[in-house]
């Protein structure tokens, strides 16, 4: 009981020191490299760990034998060597948390809803899986080749089998039962497709950006639902979809159509993604520079006839660069004022990170 107490203790002066330090864990992105599966590891600074302490009536003593305080444990004194330090010394624990545990810090810090999936089934699905053999169970489920087995190897061992006359006879302590175990079946499913400018105006600093974002936006969409799936597409005048890694890395130059990103992500969703049975959540990141007025007014026909009505919600990240200038985020504000199904969010700097989160998933959708 102690060491599970302790442990708990544990995690949670863990979890207090992450939260002391939560905006520059979503800032600088230090554990988005460090992902295993469903787990991250996190460097956590300035953990006191237990140690010993001498009562009153201990003052002084090495061990139980005779001795001074400050003789060395073992062999003569030592002079030290070197000069005196100025810095204090860095205590750094790389903590492990699951990702449910990290979504649970980032709805708390930031106080999101609950996400209310759309859809058929709201909740999951418990069915029953047989997948093993037990000694106790109904007569129903009696597995006759196993409890046969058993009342077979019973005759054999205790030397009553007698192969011309081959008659066994079950017993009590022979019978084995088919047994099951609930499987949760997640019957609401969600896809992020999530799109980005990559064109000459997007930098390595904005595109930082939105990796950090992108990573809380799927932390907090796990934790809704089990069987999350996730769609790249990059842009310039161009569309294509991608891998996580190509999303995140790849340079592009040239002139920029936001509607090839648009009609890509529709069809995507047209092929793979029936709007009954999927919460669907694109995410479009730009520094706000579009080819031309007609181009944007495509990528509002798009929004009005296809996405708003049919996804969960649509989102626009308006990322800061000296060389965009900003304007399909008023031309969105423009077309769609007050239209709760669009979240359009400026994130001008890293800082802005958690705000813009908080515009995103805050609305519970």
């Amino acid at each position: 009981m102690g060491i599970r107490e302790d442990h708990s203790r544990f995690k949670d002066i863990v979890r207090g020191r992450i939260k002391e330090n939560f905006k520059k864990y979503v800032t600088q992105g230090e554990m988005i490299g460090k992902r295993e599966n469903d787990f991250v590891k996190i460097p956590v600074p300035s953990i006191d760990l237990p140690r010993f302490k001498y009562g009153p009536k201990q003052r002084g003593g090495v061990g139980q034998g005779q001795g001074q305080a400050g003789d060395p444990l073992n062999g003569e004194p030592q002079d030290g060597s070197g000069e005196a330090g100025n810095q204090p010394g860095q205590h750094e624990l790389e903590a492990t948390l699951s990702m449910e545990e990290l979504a649970e810090i980032l709805g708390e810090e930031l106080e999101l809803p609950d996400i209310q999936p759309k859809g058929r089934s709201r909740i999951d699905v418990v069915k029953s899986k047989y997948s093993g053999i037990a000694p106790v169970g109904p007569e129903g489920l009696r597995h006759f080749k196993s409890s046969y087995k058993r009342a077979l190897k019973r005759y054999i061992s205790s030397g009553t089998y007698h192969p011309d006359e081959p008659v066994i006879i079950p017993i009590k302590q022979d019978m084995r039962y088919r047994s099951f175990k609930p499987v949760v079946q997640p019957q609401t499913n969600a896809v992020v497709i999530y799109m980005m400018d990559v064109s000459g105006s997007m930098g390595e600093e904005q595109k930082e950006i939105v990796r950090l974002e992108s990573f809380w936006i799927n932390t907090w969409l796990k934790k809704h639902y089990k069987g999350l799936e996730t769609r790249f597409i990059i842009h310039d005048a161009t569309a294509k979809e991608v891998d996580e890694k190509t999303f995140f890395s790849t340079s592009e130059s040239g002139g920029t159509l936001i509607s090839s990103a648009y009609k890509l992500a529709m069809e995507i969703v047209q092929a793979d993604y029936p709007f009954d049975q999927w919460n669907i959540y694109p995410f479009h990141f730009s520094d706000g520079d579009n080819w031309s007025g007609e181009d944007t007014r495509l990528c509002m026909r798009l929004l009005h006839e296809f996405f708003l009505p049919n996804v969960n919600q649509f989102g626009y990240g308006q990322v800061e660069s000296k060389y965009g200038s900003g304007q399909f985020a008023k031309d969105l504000e423009r077309e769609f004022p007050n239209d709760e199904r669009l979240v359009i969010s400026k994130i001008e700097t890293r800082d802005k990170i958690l705000d813009s989160i908080k515009d995103f998933l805050g609305k519970g959708k």
